[in-house]
């Protein structure tokens, strides 16, 4: 070694593991980068078999290069991976069951394609038809949207513009193109104006030690761009007979004359925009005394008394209505004017306070209020200014008169539309004679909805539930159109319905919200011949049929 030269440094000893880390990389199961020996596979062992690579070239006599290995290895791990068993889908994929079912050949096919729309993110409604699984067993996909339908925290649609488009909306063509399928911004017109007709029974039946039948009520609207200008009173003219009093004498005390609805304005600026026009509402409710159940049985068909305008029409016919609803349209009360009378009272007042703008006239009414609504709308016609329309908007109304009466309310220019529920017994009475003998006709266009359409409502409703507004609405905000399913994403909840119809609801819903311990809020009481039955009801107290 010569001088100044530095020694040589011994060679480093490198472990054989930290030498194999610096190597390696980490790789992927789909891509490796090293290979190694592997066992061989079903599916090599053919692509040895066949000597062919995975390309489709011919095999060579001489060893794979690197690049052919590597992709025997990428698809031999491909197939490893195909074969893995498929992890579980998440819990808030996986609907709930409601009871055990007995396993079938064609349930272990659904449950099959079912888990694998779960994995894939996607919803099992758009690919099964809706006949493979019962309405029963159909349950909202997750507990909030449960939580929400079966809670009073309403989510209405949104109210879209109408403006330009009023007039349509209000009837002008007879709602041409908009029931099949149902306009959305006619849908929530509709629910609204039911909204409205709600106002009125939650009005008359609330304190009624404090506010007499007779007396006028403070009414709470849903809708705050209305303003309440005038309490109605509707007074009955039937003579309870005298047996009454031994067999029910609390029916003798009933007082005649009862409130029944109001009239309201739409004052508010932004609304008026939305909707075009200043809008005035006369809403009625139903039947809630047993005088106003007398004058319903009274079903003889009398003449309009229009002070001997427009008697008759066309055809020699004169125009004719049921006794009961004419005697609680025009008879006033001993210090009560009567309805007819309030209601043009108003409605001239209101007009001209609001002469220059765009107005429309809407009257709307449930049941025996959708009866009245048409006497008004036909009189109004005829009085109030000839550029104000005049549209009604009804909820199980029953027959109003005859043909020629239904004849006279389209001649004046009246446009109604009637909402239906197709097992509604209410909608067909009264029958006395067929209507091309001059007996009882429906007036306007019908809105023809099903309860048996509802996945929440039982096939086999009861009578009350079928006529119950609340679930008319129900029914108008999950209608889409004739033998059309019912609207996924329906957005009006199952409180009330739960808190008044309970028993017509499917026992899968009221289980559940007892399950998940929702207290369903007050609803309208319900009032029957003087007797008011609780309208708070817990969910814990529901009886499931």
């Amino acid at each position: 070694m010569s001088l100044g030269s530095a020694p040589a440094a011994p060679p480093r000893h490198v472990s054989p593991v930290r030498n194999a880390f610096h190597r390696r990389r980490p790789r992927s199961p789909l891509a490796p980068l090293i290979t190694r020996p592997r066992a061989a596979t079903p599916f090599k062992k053919a692509v040895a078999a066949a000597g062919v690579h995975a390309d489709g070239s011919a095999a060579a006599s001489s060893s794979p290069p690197a690049a052919v290995i590597s992709t025997r290895n990428h698809l031999s791990n491909l197939e490893r991976l195909l074969q893995k068993k498929q992890a579980p889908p998440p819990p808030h994929l996986v609907e709930e069951e409601p009871e055990p079912r007995r396993h079938s050949p064609s349930s272990s096919i659904h449950q099959t394609r079912g888990r694998l729309l779960n994995v894939l993110n996607l919803s099992s409604a758009a690919f099964l038809n809706s006949s493979d699984k019962k309405t029963e067993e159909m349950s909202p996909r997750s507990l909030t949207r449960l939580h929400r339908l079966l809670s009073d925290s309403t989510r209405p649609s949104p109210r879209g513009t109408i403006g330009p488009r009023w007039r349509q909306y209000h009837g002008a063509a007879n709602w041409d193109g908009l029931l099949e399928p149902l306009d959305v911004h006619l849908r929530r017109e509709l629910v609204r104006y039911g909204e409205l007709v709600q106002a009125t029974y939650h009005a008359f039946h609330s304190n009624l030690i404090a506010a007499p039948p007779d007396r006028p009520r403070p009414v709470v609207l849903p809708d705050w761009s209305y303003r309440v200008t005038r309490n109605l009173f509707a007074t009955a003219s039937v003579e309870l007979p005298s047996w009454v009093q031994t067999v029910a004498p609390w029916m003798m005390a009933a007082q005649r004359t009862s409130w029944i609805g109001y009239v309201a304005v739409c004052d508010n600026e932004r609304e008026i925009q939305r909707m075009g026009r200043r809008d005035i509402v006369i809403a009625l409710r139903g039947t809630s005394t047993c005088l106003e159940w007398a004058e319903n049985l009274r079903t003889g068909l009398v003449p309009v008394d229009d002070d001997g305008e427009d008697v008759t029409d066309p055809q020699g016919d004169v125009p004719k209505v049921e006794c009961g609803f004419r005697s609680l349209y025009k008879t006033a009360g001993p210090d009560m004017p009567s309805l007819s009378s309030s209601v043009v009272a108003e409605v001239r007042k209101l007009t001209e306070k609001y002469a220059g703008e765009e107005i429309s006239i809407t009257v709307v009414g449930h049941s025996l209020g959708a009866a009245l609504a048409v006497l008004i709308a036909d009189e109004l016609a005829a009085r109030a200014p000839p550029h104000v329309p005049t549209a009604v908007f009804s909820f199980g109304s029953p027959r109003v008169g005859n043909q020629a009466f239904a004849a006279r309310v389209e001649r004046r220019g009246v446009k109604v539309l009637r909402v239906v529920n197709a097992r509604d017994l209410v909608t067909h009475v009264p029958m006395v004679l067929p209507s091309r003998t001059g007996g009882y006709a429906h007036v306007g266009r019908e809105l023809l909805v099903d309860c048996r359409m509802s996945p929440y409502l039982r096939p086999d409703a009861d009578p009350a539930c079928c006529h119950d507004l609340e679930a008319y609405l129900h029914l108008v905000d999950g209608f889409m159109a004739t033998n059309s399913p019912f609207r996924s994403d329906a957005k009006r909840g199952l409180a009330r319905l739960l808190t008044q119809q309970s028993s017509n609801l499917k026992k899968l819903y009221v289980s559940k919200a007892r399950a998940i311990q929702v207290q369903s809020t007050p609803g309208f009481p319900r009032r029957h011949c003087g007797h008011t039955l609780p309208s708070t009801l817990s969910i814990e107290n529901l009886e499931v049929q």
